[in-house]
């Protein structure tokens, strides 16, 4: 089914094929040869001979003239390549190398290649999420995949509007035009904190940063948890911890220097929960006999940790295939809508 462009697409389309016209009339004024043979050389065609051809590409690339090779792909139906983009925030410097990143970057390459697509592997600033479009716009993918929304819903809503095929692993919100695909951060966060509760802890602290999407629903289901069981929440408890391999030590400091009593921790990941656990055991506190630590993502390592981590897994193999069969739905132009994986509690011994 074809989709009628909006009005700003038809403006941004027409700019777009104009400005190509102009250039490429440039190239044919100086190769002395018509618009029509510059446009059959570009695309590599019989009928021009090789002298011509790479005098025109050489004037071509002086003039850092555009191929549309998305155009040419799509003709020739070659394109089977989707990109993966993993934001990159400069004030948390959190690095690809991150277990959650990795443990999705190999499930997203493992259900492209089992669909016969190749995977095209990017970064982009977390403040400048529209800059994800480029890629797509220089015709090298037929979709984007996104890891995470950061803080810039709107971004995403608009490259949504310019009909981008973009998939974004993260929560779903109110007006959202974008797909996602994530997993029940709610319902994740409530039974971690419920798990907490049942255990017999009263002084449940969170680690992470509301202002994230998945982070705020998580930090829904543990208020939601501590609502349920008659136990107020605590913003002394609430620590803003960042995922970066330091987290967890920063976010444990900061708590102590509030000298607030808790019994308990849930963090936001399983990176978080481990540094914590660390640096909580430099202050001679027992894991879990003093303080319980529940986390998140239920990455390989955590049931090798000592001890092992109670955590909140996140289906990723599911998640792989899901975000793959969305963006690819996206760029047949087929109606595809957001999806919610469950979650689940994984029972360890940081909390037993």
């Amino acid at each position: 089914m074809t989709k009628t462009p909006s009005k700003i697409d038809t403006k941004q389309g027409a700019s777009s094929a104009e400005q190509r016209r102009l250039q490429m009339a440039d190239i044919a004024r100086l190769a002395g040869v018509s618009t029509s043979t510059v446009s059959r050389a570009l695309n590599h065609s019989s009928l021009v001979n090789d002298e011509t051809r790479i005098r025109i590409e050489e004037l071509a690339k002086s003039l850092n003239y555009s191929i549309n090779i998305g155009a040419q792909n799509l003709r020739l139906k070659q394109n089977r390549t989707v990109a993966v983009v993993v934001p990159y925030d400069a004030s948390t410097r959190q690095h690809l190398s991150d277990p959650f990143f990795l443990s999705m970057l190999g499930s997203l390459a493992d259900a492209l290649t089992e669909r016969g697509f190749d995977m095209l592997l990017s970064r982009v600033d977390a403040e400048q999420l529209d800059s994800a479009a480029q890629i797509y716009d220089t015709g090298r993918v037929l979709g984007v995949i996104l890891i995470g929304q950061w803080r810039h819903h709107d971004q995403l809503n608009q490259l949504a509007a310019r009909r981008v095929p973009i998939v974004v692993w993260g929560a779903q919100l109110p007006q959202q035009l974008y797909v996602t695909v994530g997993s029940d951060n709610i319902t994740g966060g409530f039974l971690a904190t419920e798990h907490l509760i049942k255990s017999g802890r009263k002084n449940i602290a969170f680690f992470g940063d509301p202002q994230l999407p998945e982070v705020a629903h998580r930090y829904e289901g543990y208020c939601k948890a501590l609502t349920q069981y008659g136990m107020a929440p605590n913003q002394q408890l609430l620590v803003t911890a960042s995922f970066i391999e330091d987290g967890g030590r920063l976010a444990v400091e900061q708590l102590c220097k509030r000298q607030v009593v808790f019994d308990s921790l849930f963090a936001c990941s399983d990176l978080l929960a481990m540094t914590a656990i660390n640096t909580l055991r430099d202050k001679q506190y027992r894991i879990p006999e003093d303080i319980a630590v529940v986390g998140y993502d239920d990455i390989e390592l955590a049931r090798y940790f000592h001890p092992s981590l109670t955590t909140i897994r996140q289906p990723i193999a599911a998640a792989g295939q899901a975000l793959v069969e969305a963006v690819l739905s996206l760029a047949e132009h087929q109606p595809t809508s957001p999806r919610l994986l469950q979650t689940q509690l994984m029972c360890r011994a940081s909390s037993v």
